[in-house]
Order: C-alpha cells, then sequence, then structure tokens
C-alpha cells in the first residue's frame, strides 16, 4: 500500500483548486469544504501564504488521498486515521488494515489440484448482496446480467443474495473474458454440467428413496464421491484433447 510521505518532497506548491482537480479522478466527491475540514482536524497542514491563502505539496495531496482512501475503503474514522498518519511521520509503519468485505472461503483441494468429494459437502453462510457481489467479483453490472440471463448465477431462492458459488462463477468468468469469453460462451458449460447433475441423481436416485437413514446418508456420500471424480474426468480429458490437439 502506497503511504504518504512523511517528509516535504518537490517544492511545487499548488492551490486548493488544483489539489481538488489531482483527487477527483478517484475521488469524485472531494470538496473545498472537505479539504478544510481534514486541515481543521489536524490531519494536513498546508502552508499559508502571507495574505492566508493555502499552498499544497505533493507530500500533502498524497496525505489527503491516504485519508480519503481508508475512509472510503476501510471506514476508519479520522481519529485512527490520524494515529496512522502519526506513527507513518514518526518512521513507523502504520497497523495492518482488515478486510472489510467478505472474503471466499477455502475450497478443500484434492492432491491434484482439483475439488476433492469433500469440497462437494462443504456448505458456508456467505451471504453477499448484488452490490457486493459485483465489487468483490471485479465485474460489471452487465457482466453480471449476462450470466444472470444464462443461468450461469442465480440468487438464493427467496433472498435474492448471493453464495460462495456465484462469487466464484463471476470471477472466473471475468477472468475468462479477458480471453475473449462471453456469457453466452459459457453455456456449454452449464450444459455439460447439467448432464453430470442428471447422470449422478440418477444413479444415487433409488437410495435417496430407500427409508433406511443409513442409506440415505451412503447416497449423500456418493454424490460427493461421484462429482469429484467427475470433475477429475472432465478435466483430464479436457487436457489430453488440448495435448493431442
Amino acid at each position: 500500500m502506497h503511504q504518504p510521505a512523511a517528509t516535504s518532497g518537490s517544492r511545487t506548491r499548488m492551490n486548493i483548486g488544483e489539489v481538488l482537480d489531482r483527487l477527483r479522478p478517484d475521488f469524485p466527491g472531494i470538496t473545498i469544504p472537505k479539504i478544510r475540514f481534514l486541515e481543521d482536524k489536524g490531519l494536513i497542514k498546508p502552508e499559508r501564504t502571507a495574505a492566508g491563502y493555502r499552498k499544497f505539496s505533493s507530500d500533502d495531496v498524497e496525505r489527503l488521498r491516504y485519508v480519503l482512501r481508508m475512509q472510503r475503503d476501510h471506514y476508519l474514522p479520522l481519529k485512527v486515521i490520524g494515529e496512522h498518519l502519526d506513527a507513518i511521520d514518526r518512521g513507523l509503519e502504520p497497523p495492518p488494515i482488515e478486510a472489510v468485505v467478505p472474503t471466499v472461503p477455502q475450497v478443500a483441494l484434492a492432491a491434484d489440484g482439483l475439488p476433492s468429494a469433500e469440497s462437494f459437502t462443504r456448505r458456508d453462510n456467505l451471504r453477499l448482496s448484488r452490490r457486493e457481489l459485483v465489487k468483490i467479483a471485479e465485474i460489471s453490472e452487465d457482466l453480471l446480467d449476462q450470466l444472470e440471463q444464462y443461468a450461469l448465477i442465480t440468487p438464493r431462492p427467496g433472498t435474492g443474495h448471493y453464495d460462495t458459488d456465484a462469487l466464484v462463477i463471476a470471477r472466473t468468468a471475468r477472468e475468462l473474458a479477458d480471453f475473449g469469453f462471453e456469457p453466452r460462451h459459457l453455456r456449454a458449460f452449464k450444459t455439460a454440467a447439467d448432464r453430470e447433475v442428471g447422470l449422478v441423481e440418477q444413479v444415487v436416485a433409488p437410495h435417496k428413496r430407500s427409508r433406511d437413514t443409513a442409506a440415505k446418508a451412503r447416497a449423500e456420500e456418493a454424490v460427493s464421491e461421484i462429482a469429484a471424480l467427475s470433475v477429475r474426468l472432465h478435466a483430464t480429458l479436457v487436457k489430453t484433447g488440448l495435448r493431442s490437439s
């Protein structure tokens, strides 16, 4: 993370309007009263001319960036930000910033890097709003609309929230987009997945209908094992096909 310099840098001085021009691309809501307020709180100390006009250095601007970023991205109160700046001024490192957005739980992976059977039984309570999903997955609203249009992502029934799987799919779709894949191209993956799900359900359906509790438990275990094996088979067939092409 870039930190504001604690010592004076370039001797170039700017007026408050020029400071706004530098900050607005990253902080559109910044205003002159906001800058004056932060000065009143002692977070910046621009020079003053004989006539009383503020003159800001490049270091002042970086200091403002730090304050505004800590407010926007980490919701830190000004008192805490002031303590960070004081530490930086004294040549110390500010404390690490805790994440303020949900993170994806680690998926249990097999030794070869493929999902294990345990990963198919994993459940979590992650619930993301649409806005959070877009922000955390770093996708656009338009991309999410298309992913939903092709049924690649759906919110949890009755809640409107999105889970970990939706987040993983959104991130993967964004990375595939860098290679020219559009959501319409990903329908083939959804179709293949639906076929595999159908095969698995066909195999375990008789056990699931059993009144024997133990049989039902074995059916659930079988679903996880078969799912992991099918993913392994699919991945290996793709790898083999690419090697021979």
